[in-house]
């Protein structure tokens, strides 16, 4: 008698709005700011697809790190 995920409406809705920001967070950092930030992964495409379930799930944090090594960067 466990809960099942898909079937309960909430916990899906929760997951949906968890993953689609981090979603659309990786697309964008993937594409535009790893290159920016980590001057090794220029060029290296190969292991961006392995990244992508960590920034899904981890978003507010890349985020937050994404913004202070951009604003450090600036000065």
């Amino acid at each position: 008698m466990g809960i099942d995920v898909i079937a309960d409406p909430v916990w899906f809705l929760l997951l949906l709005l968890w993953a689609t920001p981090g979603a659309l967070v990786a697309i964008a950092f993937l594409s535009v700011g790893i290159d920016r930030i980590d001057h090794a992964a220029v060029g290296a495409y190969a292991f961006r697809p392995l990244l992508i379930p960590g920034i899904i799930l981890l978003w507010p944090l890349v985020v937050c790190r994404w913004a202070v090594l951009a604003r450090n960067r600036e000065r």
